[in-house]
């Protein structure tokens, strides 16, 4: 899953994409560079981040949305607003990622009247306080208790498992040491029973370990995005299409000459 960000503030690519020309012109070059999905966000929920209205973020979605009608890879947005999530479905999304899980009021009912995919994410607190104090007292017990009442919450409103993914929530109100337990223990998650997807690229995280500012993060995302597949992700949401690839490739080579 391929990220572009439409936003003049994410913590790895702000304003970068921000016109519309630009996020679509990043969009074809991550589905040429093997992108399977293309994931595209309006609001950054970078931590300490500030919302942006509904107004705004549709300003900033609906023409490229609307460019990219002819892509050859579904395309999915990043967002937590019900009214958003209907708009950017009858502009041609075919998924939505919602750090938010679908609480937001009409979330689910909007989605449920849908056949598109949706992506369940654990986070705890607001973007703008997450990163303050997070504490948990088991953090993949926590974690995977949310996801799971999420997840019968999205079924009993209607929307099929065969539609949902989880996510953990990396970096989303957890410290370094939350984010390296729930990677570590990543596969205890399979009894969730839905296909996983990690976002790990070029985060914070990364950066405290090895001490690199966020755009010399190409090897630790790469280390993250291995790991994570490793430990059963099925989607990894990745800003380095390309390198991704040709890690997963060898990693996948390899698994075959075992087998």
């Amino acid at each position: 899953m391929g990220v572009v960000n439409v936003t003049p503030d994410s913590f790895s690519d702000g304003g970068r994409f921000l016109a519309p020309a630009a996020a679509v012109a990043q969009a074809r070059r991550l589905v040429d560079a093997g992108a399977a999905i293309v994931d595209i966000g309006a609001e950054s929920t970078r931590p300490g981040a500030a919302p942006v209205s509904e107004a705004e973020e549709l300003r900033r979605l609906l023409p490229v949305l609307e460019a990219l009608h002819d892509l050859a890879v579904p395309v999915s947005v990043d967002t937590r607003r019900s009214g958003v999530m209907r708009a950017v479905l009858d502009a041609g999304a075919s998924m939505i990622n919602d750090i938010d899980a679908l609480t937001a009021p009409g979330a689910l009912e909007a989605l449920a009247a849908r056949d598109c995919a949706v992506c369940l994410m654990h986070k705890k607190g607001d973007p703008a306080t997450m990163q303050e104090a997070p504490t948990y007292t088991d953090v993949v017990g926590e974690v995977k208790a949310y996801l799971a009442a999420r997840i019968a919450a999205a079924e009993a409103a209607g929307i099929a498992r065969e539609r949902i993914v989880a996510d953990v929530g990396f970096g989303f109100g957890k410290t370094v040491a939350h984010n390296l337990t729930l990677l570590a223990r990543l596969a205890e998650f399979a009894s969730l029973g839905v296909p996983l997807a990690a976002g790990l690229s070029r985060k914070s995280t990364l950066g405290r370990i090895t001490g690199r500012p966020v755009g010399d993060r190409l090897a630790a995302s790469l280390a993250a995005a291995l790991l994570a597949a490793q430990r059963g992700a099925k989607i990894l949401r990745v800003h380095d299409v390309a390198e991704t690839r040709d890690v997963l490739a060898l990693w996948l080579a390899v698994q075959d000459e075992r087998t």
